[in-house]
């Protein structure tokens, strides 16, 4: 009889404590018998798709390093596909070399295979967007799926990132603090199976409720798709992502020309410290808001894809309109490097 398998999701910021519940859980849930496969994604993706180096563009440094997630996206579901035997996959940076050996330990453990197999999948996973993805691969292959935050104040994160190995750099964790979607349940409803838990508390207690909603989810697998309403959401998120990325890099340049004015209007450094402080936190709103507007309120017709280049250019210009009244504010003529 082929095993039943759970999809885990552990999501939060950098340093909130995902891997050490994911060890912790994982020696609790072997004690039920269950196999188990910590798929972590810091281990899996190469050093490399991280490093954006200046010899790249921003852009170029993304792509690479979402061509590597989808590559452990196609790794998983060749696992899904077939637990005791999954197929090699061609995949970016030597993923499946890497995904294998995480996987090799459990599957060889022992001569038979366990009958329920729980997969933990250690990352930030930030953004809905990047943990539907795992869910529609739990819908394909009818298998359990479940998502645990770890929910950690941002100045607690950063003081365990300094005594890390490998410290992120701090204002990677403080920009994620402001970007991350922890599960909705009451917003979407494939987010049912969650728990929340206090990175800074955690307990045998909470350990139990996490191995009752594994057990759960495994008990409940999900279903083929019926309609393609969750399609539809996935495709309006995954348009979110471009377009505000795309946004974001050209918002950066308007900042960096309204800087250069700045300082050749010979602002004081005072002026130049709050003008700044200022313009990033216009921009940081500018993107959440164009971000919410594009889930929820840009009209969409089905079939028919949207202009992403359209919507950013017709973005910045509001973006560039706020730009130019914060550097009002600040009596600094836009005339000059700011068009």
């Amino acid at each position: 009889m082929p095993a039943t398998v759970c999809l885990c999701v552990l999501c939060g910021l950098p340093a909130s404590g995902k891997s050490s519940l994911v060890q912790v859980a994982s020696a609790q849930i072997s004690k039920q018998g269950w196999g188990t496969f910590i798929i972590s994604y810091d281990q899996i993706i190469a050093e490399e798709a991280f490093d954006f180096s200046p010899a790249d563009s921003l852009s170029k440094g993304q792509t690479r390093w979402k061509q590597h997630r989808q590559a452990v996206l196609t790794c998983l579901e060749s696992f899904l596909q077939d637990p005791q035997a999954p197929s090699p996959c061609q995949t970016e940076g030597n993923v499946w070399e890497r995904f294998s050996q995480a996987i090799s330990p459990a599957l060889h453990k022992s001569s038979s295979q366990p009958s329920r197999i729980a997969v933990l999948l250690d990352d930030n996973f930030y953004y809905q967007s990047m943990r539907y993805e795992v869910y529609q691969l739990a819908r394909k292959y009818s298998t359990g799926f479940c998502q645990v935050y770890l929910h950690c104040p941002v100045e607690v994160c950063l003081s365990r990132n300094q005594d890390r190995g490998q410290p992120v750099p701090d204002e990677v964790i403080v920009e994620m603090s402001k970007r991350i979607e922890p599960p909705n349940a009451q917003k979407n409803h494939w987010e049912q199976s969650s728990l929340t838990l206090t990175s800074t508390d955690i307990t045998d207690t909470d350990i139990q409720k996490l191995f009752q909603l594994m057990f759960s989810a495994l008990e409940n697998p999900l279903s083929p798709f019926q309609d393609d309403s969750e399609q539809r959401l996935a495709d309006r998120e995954r348009c979110a992502s471009s377009v505000v990325h795309q946004a974001d890099q050209a918002c950066r340049r308007l900042v960096s020309q309204a800087m250069l004015t700045a300082r050749e209007s010979k602002a004081s450094s005072e002026v130049l410290r709050v003008l700044a402080k200022d313009l990033n936190e216009q921009k940081g709103h500018f993107l959440q808001e164009l971000r919410r507007h594009i889930l929820h309120e840009l009209p969409v017709s089905e079939g028919e894809p949207v202009d992403v280049e359209r919507v950013v250019s017709r973005a910045l210009a509001v973006f560039q309109q706020q730009r130019d009244d914060v550097l009002k504010r600040h009596c600094i003529s836009t005339r000059a490097r700011t068009a």
